[in-house]
């Protein structure tokens, strides 16, 4: 079985790593990533830093930020 799995604890994955590319100015409420050894790339909420994971392939991570530099996920913010 993978030791890392989409909902682990965020904390099993370490301190060092998680990056803010998308944090602005709304008081510390961030989304943070760290690309792991295998290319994967896990997702955070930085309030949150040792709640779930979600551990996304690098076809998922490239879907989704293709798709929202295109627009596609606009609808998010309306």
């Amino acid at each position: 079985m993978d030791p890392i799995y989409n909902g682990m604890p965020a904390a099993d994955l370490g301190a060092e790593g998680w990056h803010k590319p998308w944090s602005g100015g709304n008081g510390g409420n961030c989304i943070e990533a760290m690309k792991l050894a295998d290319g994967r790339v896990a997702v955070r909420q930085s309030a949150d830093p040792d709640g779930p994971a979600l551990i996304y392939t690098t076809n998922e991570i490239a879907a989704f930020i293709q798709g929202a530099k295109s627009g596609q996920a606009d609808f998010l913010l309306t």
